[in-house]
């Protein structure tokens, strides 16, 4: 356990960053499961909106550094090609 001050404002510090990224990692998930669930319906429609909403969670993910650029990219590069099948 940390003993000093500074070491006890550290560990909340990265408590609380370490939630923050477990949402933003998770609101990618949960809209990148939308997609795809929305393409193997067919709803084209729905599904361009979920990508849309996925893309926008991947880059601000991404800008804030809770997930490199390049994996926010690889993450909408292979949901748009799913989303292009319809």
């Amino acid at each position: 356990m940390a003993n000093s001050r500074s070491a006890l404002k550290r560990v909340r510090q990265t408590e609380t960053r370490t939630k923050r990224n477990r949402l933003l990692k998770a609101r990618i998930r949960a809209f990148r499961r939308e997609v795809i669930e929305a393409v193997e319906a067919g709803k084209s429609d729905e599904a361009r909106k979920a990508y849309d909403r996925m893309a926008s969670a991947a880059d601000k993910a991404a800008k804030r550094g809770v997930i490199h650029r390049n994996t926010a990219s690889r993450y909408k590069s292979r949901v748009a090609a799913r989303v292009a099948t319809l």
